[in-house]
């Protein structure tokens, strides 16, 4: 008896061993990937947004994309070797997520993603000067990194040149009708005098410990940095786009009109879902999506009592009044930005009530957004995120304010990245970001305010649901543009008869998703996925669902595919069943 009890001491001794030896080796294989990811500057499955240029700038020649995915393919190799069963049960999570990431970074190198690094919204120019105004810049060492990464620019910007160079000769190109007007967003920073480029505002705040010798050293520089070397390269752009990329511009709104373009919107729409749905499945999903929220509103026309001259033409009629009645926009951005304010900050006021854990960082609101309400998660947690949302008061209704709010501050896509950022895990998790998990929570957080007290109003209601059919019909138009073979008009109407959007508004849409397929669909998916899993942790659980332990358990692991998130809701409710 003695000899067998030695026995499984032993193999329960070599077991533990061997589990912790896997855990180290998988840390191992991380941690040393992170430093990779850290030197090339180039961090897959990111916010964009979150993007801060920061020293030298990533390279995108030929030769670094290879070495990326030649490093990829190492690790994956690497991972390979390891015996999942051996992993202790938290390395296990991070296992399946950096698998998960590197695999889908693999199938990314096959792709034509590298052709496009601009869309209708953005690209690497609007990005970088962008960026500066929402940067701590706390020290010589913020200032010092900035300018190399303004000295750096030129050669940053012509590798991105080259790709979309390397584009026109493969005919990956955007479409012609989408990018008309591009060139604006580029001559835009081609400015005459430095000090007034979007990049020179970091030089007009100093730190108060900065001496004036500092401030007028580091002005200067900058000056002359922006004058010869990074406005000359915006006008390098702009001579490319207009006299060598729009003359080559593709002449069909679809990406299935290009070679290969049937498999890059299969694997766009699984990039950007996470899952395996395929373009008609995600189109009949979305018609019945419309249907069902078509008649919710209806039904809160009917509660307003709004008749309308004919019955067929109520529903458009009162979308029309919704867009031209004074009494649903502010009286000034100042006071746009105060109703935001006070929006959110009722909601601070009832987390406690849907959440366990709250995150130390705060957030910042901002007018003027050059591309509408959009989040910008902070870079580190020495600065705030930013709610930018358009403050002009004839481009931002008031009865959307409250659903959008919620959506991009709190409980929405504010909340879930600072959770993320504060979370005692790999840091490649802290910044990771999954478009449906992020966008799906994000429209999750604008039907969570019902249950937290907003849109009181029908018309706010309503405003709540015109987001949500905004969303729905995404997935028709995206899916009907890049797989079924829809104009661009045919897009514009779809979306023009079911949305309260501007004539503006709705070009503005239909040419981002044109830009930029597959990229729509994260919304609704995701959001319908955590949706059904509540629904299944509430039917499961009865009495016992705590929504406060479930909401932590969704945004507590940082952002997550959708297949791995129900495994964790899974697990979750299979814990709550056995206390």
């Amino acid at each position: 008896m003695l000899k067998k009890i030695l026995t499984l001491s032993l193999l329960a001794l070599l077991s533990a061993k061997s589990a912790a030896n896997a855990d180290q080796d998988l840390s191992e294989i991380i941690e040393q990937h992170w430093q990779f990811a850290t030197q090339e500057k180039v961090f897959f499955r990111t916010d964009p947004d979150g993007w801060k240029p920061n020293g030298k700038l990533a390279e995108f020649s030929p030769k670094a994309i290879k070495r990326r995915e030649d490093y990829n393919s190492k690790v994956l190799a690497q991972l390979n070797e390891l015996d999942p069963n051996k992993l202790s049960t938290e390395q296990l999570m991070n296992y399946r997520l950096f698998k998960y990431e590197r695999e889908t970074e693999a199938s990314s190198y096959r792709y034509q993603d590298k052709y496009f690094p601009i869309n209708f919204l953005s690209g690497w120019h609007t990005y970088f000067a962008e960026a500066p105004a929402n940067m701590a810049f706390l020290n010589n060492s913020d200032y010092d990194n900035f300018l190399i990464s303004l000295d750096d620019y030129p050669r940053f910007n012509q590798e991105n040149i080259n790709l979309m160079k390397a584009g026109v000769a493969a005919g990956y190109v955007h479409y012609c009708e989408s990018f008309k007007n591009y060139h604006q967003t580029i001559s835009k920073h081609i400015v005459e005098d430095a000090k007034t480029s979007a990049l020179y505002e970091p030089f007009t705040r100093y730190p108060a410990k900065f001496t004036a010798q500092q401030k007028a050293q580091y002005s200067q520089q900058a000056a002359s940095l922006i004058a010869e070397k990074v406005i000359p390269a915006y006008q390098d752009f702009y001579d490319f786009f207009v006299n060598e990329y729009m003359p080559n511009c593709r002449q069909k709104a679809g990406i299935v009109s290009v070679k290969g373009g049937v498999n890059y919107y299969k694997y766009a729409a699984n990039y950007y879902t996470t899952t395996d749905a395929t373009p008609k499945e995600i189109h009949e999903l979305g018609l019945r999506e419309v249907k069902r929220i078509y008649l919710e509103m209806q039904a809160i026309i009917d509660q307003v009592g709004f008749k309308g001259s004919t019955p067929e033409n109520r529903y458009a009629e009162f979308l029309n009044f919704l867009a031209t009645d004074p009494q649903f926009y502010g009286a000034s951005p100042q006071d746009v930005l105060e109703k935001t304010a006070f929006i959110t900050q009722k909601m601070y006021g009832k987390l406690p009530s849907f959440f366990g854990h709250l995150p130390r960082n705060t957030f910042a609101i901002k007018g003027s957004a050059t591309r509408g309400a959009f989040y910008m998660p902070p870079p580190d947690n020495r600065s705030p995120g930013t709610y930018f949302l358009t403050s002009v008061p004839s481009q931002q209704p008031l009865y959307n304010l409250e659903a959008l709010s919620l959506h991009e501050a709190v409980p929405g896509h504010h909340l879930q990245n600072a959770i993320a950022m504060e979370l005692n895990v790999p840091n490649f998790r802290r910044t990771l970001s999954h478009s449906a998990f992020g966008e799906g929570w994000g429209l999750y957080s604008e039907r969570l305010g019902k249950e937290a007290g907003f849109y009181e109003d029908p018309y706010s209601d309503f405003g709540r649901l015109g987001y949500e059919m905004w969303r729905a019909v995404r997935l028709v138009v995206d899916t009907g543009i890049h797989a079924f073979g829809w104009s661009r008009q045919q897009a514009n109407d779809y979306l023009s008869k079911y949305t309260a959007l501007t004539e503006k508004s709705v070009s503005d849409q239909i040419d981002r998703y044109i830009s930029w397929p597959g990229q729509a669909l994260s919304y609704k998916m995701g959001e319908i996925k955590i949706r059904e899993l509540r629904a299944k942790a509430e039917a499961k659980l009865g009495a016992k669902f705590d929504i406060r332990s479930f909401h932590d358990t969704v945004i507590g692991q940082g952002s997550l595919p959708m297949a791995v998130l129900e495994d964790v809701i899974n697990d979750w409710i299979a814990l709550q069943q056995s206390l």
